[in-house]
């Protein structure tokens, strides 16, 4: 298949998969509240949290599984700069109340404004720091 279709099919997932939070149980796909609430606190709201992230997890495994090639690590990158860039960002992700979708997804389809400057944020940030390493020769 080709990369284009993909990335179509997974947006449309994506949105999907949103808009069936949304419309049935009123909440919001944001996958760092989702995380942080099944981590923080333990009630009625665990089980439909913890279904949609194994449901994330499992549909990454499966095009892992089916579709390899589309599945990529990142060269060059050490173990420690991988789990580094992970920790900035849950950090920022809880600085900015959210993460790109809740802003970027479920957010901008309310017509948040508070959204849409998280994700401006999001969006210069990523390519600030994109440019940078490019700048710096892919070295970080």
């Amino acid at each position: 298949m080709h990369p284009m279709v993909v990335t179509l099919l997974g947006g449309v997932l994506i949105g999907l998969s949103a808009a069936w939070l949304f419309m049935s149980h009123g909440r919001i796909a944001g996958i760092s509240g989702i995380l942080g609430g099944l981590l923080e606190e333990r009630n009625a709201s665990s089980s439909w949290r913890l279904l949609f992230l194994i449901g994330l997890l499992g549909g990454g495994a499966l095009l892992a599984s089916q579709a390899p090639e589309y599945i990529v690590a990142p060269e060059g990158r050490s173990s420690a700069a991988i789990v580094v860039a992970g920790l900035l960002v849950g950090y920022g992700t809880r600085m900015g109340s959210g993460c790109t979708s809740g802003h970027g997804v479920c957010g901008l389809a309310r017509f948040s404004k508070r959204s849409l400057a998280a994700t401006m944020t999001f969006m210069a940030t990523g390519f600030a720091t994109a440019t940078a390493i490019g700048l710096l020769g892919g070295v970080i």
